[in-house]
């Protein structure tokens, strides 16, 4: 019997559950995420929870320049197929990803117009769906699986390389949590407490919806040990895919101020301090997890400091994979009972 990382058949034999190659899996071929701004706003902006936004936040700094909410979605659909073709020759379906601000922070009947415009898009096969856990109810869950079960679109389909012709659209759920606890939440101005999420990754994992998550480690006030001990609570999350990035100080945001006069409530890490921490919170982390991004790239225009040079994301996988090599570990290891949610 195989005792290590072996006997879990991660992807392309590495020693975590990558989300690279993902979609090409299940799917037959390799799908690429279009980043859409649908003009949205978030409850902590408009008032309704809060002002000012989440204190990290400015988001022109995560999006790129086709990405625009004065462009219709079709012609952002269209320039970031152009932008992506570049890079990536071979692709021919896509996936619209509505990702800034709060993707369902309207009313139903606008989000289905704006839902159901993108799968209009003949090379898009489905849509990710970036939002808050205060900003889903009963209503927009049942629709979202209605969508995802083919009962809305009924003429709608696509031909997959994997699947032959496909029915119906794909659709993820993405939640921004960012931390584990509310003292941290509170500070950051998210305007909604852990609980809130538990509740909606629950709802809509109860609907047979793919759900993915985003957090970001070295958020003020949180320590090393408070981190590594909220994987527990990650993976108590019926969930199927998970973002990490580091935390990065964003020019002109209220958190900038704030590490200024307090730097000494921020965990900052060094490249290979930030390669090890990941490691240990990885030993932590089930193994069904998908590891989508583990770190997150600013543009150098958006920030004050690059402590970690202009090293792209591919480089940084690369020495991921040689730091869980060298300490000869794996994604799970440290579990005692290996639970399987999702696979």
């Amino acid at each position: 019997m195989e005792d290590g990382f072996e006997k879990y058949g991660f992807p392309d034999g590495k020693r975590y559950n990558s989300f690279v190659g993902y979609f090409k899996r299940k799917y037959g071929e390799r799908l690429q995420k279009i980043v859409l701004d649908a003009g949205f706003t978030c409850p902590n902006r408009d008032g309704k929870v809060g002002r000012g936004g989440c204190t990290y936040c400015d988001n022109a700094a995560f999006h790129p320049s086709y990405s625009t909410a004065g462009k219709s979605l079709r012609q952002q659909m269209d320039e970031g197929i152009e932008f992506h073709k570049i890079r990536y020759r071979t692709t021919e379906h896509y996936l619209a990803y509505f990702q800034s601000f709060s993707n369902t922070y309207a009313p139903l009947e606008r989000l289905k117009m704006l839902y159901e415009e993108a799968l209009e898009h003949p090379d898009v096969v489905g849509i990710v769906i970036g939002t808050r856990p205060d900003c889903v109810d009963e209503e927009k869950l049942d629709y979202l699986a209605d969508l995802a079960g083919g009962k809305v679109l009924k003429d709608w389909k696509r031909a997959l390389a994997g699947e032959g012709e496909r029915k119906v659209p794909i659709v993820i759920v993405e939640y921004g949590i960012e931390s584990c606890y509310d003292q941290t939440l509170e500070r950051i101005n998210r305007g909604h407490d852990f609980a809130t999420a538990q509740r909606a990754v629950k709802m809509t994992a109860d609907r047979g919806l793919d759900v993915g998550v985003h957090f970001i480690l070295g958020l003020p006030g949180e320590t090393k040990q408070m981190i590594l001990e909220s994987c527990a609570m990650i993976n108590a999350l019926p969930i199927r895919s998970v973002k990490f990035h580091q935390l990065q100080i964003v020019k002109g945001t209220r958190m900038e101020k704030e590490y200024a006069e307090c730097p000494q409530d921020f965990e900052r890490f060094a490249l290979d301090e930030y390669l090890d921490f990941f490691v240990d919170m990885l030993e932590r982390l089930r193994p069904d997890l998908f590891i989508e991004r583990f770190v997150g790239e600013v543009p150098p225009r958006f920030v004050n400091e690059t402590p970690w040079g202009l090293i792209r994301n591919v480089e940084l996988l690369r020495l991921l994979e040689k730091r869980l090599q060298e300490r000869d570990t794996w994604q799970g290891r440290l579990l005692k009972d290996q639970v399987h949610f999702i696979m």
